[in-house]
């Protein structure tokens, strides 16, 4: 029986099948115009649920997982660099697909797409609005109605962030790693990603007395030209069932203080101090990937700052020269729980 443990590896998540997501602190885009990638500011803290039994919520206990610390209206992107086999990667925001903005599914779909196909999506920075273009997580509190998740299905239950990866079938996976073998013995040894050290973890402990703590959950900022590229290989290709599956609690820093004992990250990088610092920004273009159309249930998703109010932070559009082109040995498993 094949093992269905999500692990981490450092701050990444590896998934069965040989799927790796980290999650990446950024700078939060205006909500009008359409922007380049922002830049990565170093990946958020990811730890286990099970190892804090008597300082987590209940119910993320029975959730199982992972958490990691988020201020409000703080942005994130998904990276997924460090994948080592194909695999089909479903990305829910409080359980509502950020590809396809149907409900959460336990099977892959393809009209509309559900999924995102892994390594050729390198990362993914927001939900699917169409036309080469997505708009960035941004993150906020349950209660407002500002979620992705209270936009789409009108209540906020879930929060979050979660993952669910399908291999390629038996037959498929054995056909792609022969012609990868072919490739390594025609071009000689290749160099491969270096493996972080595996984190160490406590053991689960006896479930502590109720507590109850702020929820976090993902809702949508500014435009960014990313395309979510739209799967080349017929839907039989895949498994029928997951290989794994991790929910990720979004925590707030306070709470996270008060959980983990670690402090968490500064807060966000002022935007136009990075701006006019010269520093790079991003534009990914793949010319022989198809864009996945946006769905009408996300593109109706309205921006945090109709909740929140205007962003009154300062905005310094990058220069032509700073936008660069881009393109063309785990740890102990992670708990699964209810959700």
């Amino acid at each position: 029986m094949s093992d269905t443990s999500v692990r981490i590896d450092g701050n990444t998540l590896r998934l069965p099948g040989g799927a790796a997501v980290r999650f990446i602190r950024t700078l939060r885009l205006p909500e009008t115009g359409t922007h380049p990638l922002p830049p990565g500011l170093g990946e958020f803290p990811v730890r286990r649920v099970s190892d804090y039994p008597d300082t987590v919520p209940e119910q993320w206990r029975a959730r199982g997982g992972v958490m990691l610390p988020v201020y409000l209206r703080e942005a994130m992107w998904l990276s997924f660099g460090s994948t080592t086999e194909p695999a089909a990667l479903q990305v829910g925001v409080g359980k509502v697909c950020a590809v396809s903005g149907r409900p959460w599914s336990n099977r892959l779909a393809r009209d509309p797409q559900n999924y995102v196909v892994l390594p050729r999506q390198p990362w993914l920075d927001g939900i699917n609005s169409g036309k080469g273009t997505v708009r960035q997580f941004v993150a906020v509190p349950l209660g407002l109605g500002a979620t992705v998740e209270g936009q789409v299905t009108g209540e906020e239950v879930w929060g979050g962030v979660q993952l669910q990866s399908f291999a390629l079938t038996e037959e498929r996976l054995a056909g792609w790693r022969e012609a990868q073998r072919r490739l390594r013995s025609a071009s000689g040894p290749a160099m491969g990603y270096g493996a972080a050290m595996p984190m160490a973890v406590a053991a689960p402990a006896p479930a502590a007395a109720p507590r109850s703590a702020p929820a976090m959950g993902l809702g949508v900022g500014g435009s960014m030209r990313q395309e979510v590229y739209r799967d080349e290989r017929p839907l039989s290709d895949w498994a029928d069932t997951p290989a794994g599956r991790v929910f990720v609690h979004l925590v707030t820093p306070p709470e996270w203080r008060r959980i983990t004992g670690e402090a968490p990250p500064p807060s966000p990088v002022d935007r136009a101090a990075y701006t006019s610092a010269g520093l790079p920004w991003y534009d990914y273009y793949d010319q022989d990937a198809e864009d996945l159309a946006a769905t009408d249930v996300l593109e109706g998703v309205k921006p945090v700052g109709d909740w929140l109010g205007d962003d009154h932070e300062p905005w310094q559009e990058p220069t032509s020269d700073q936008v660069k082109p881009l393109g063309d040995a785990p740890g102990k498993p992670v708990a699964d729980g209810d959700w």
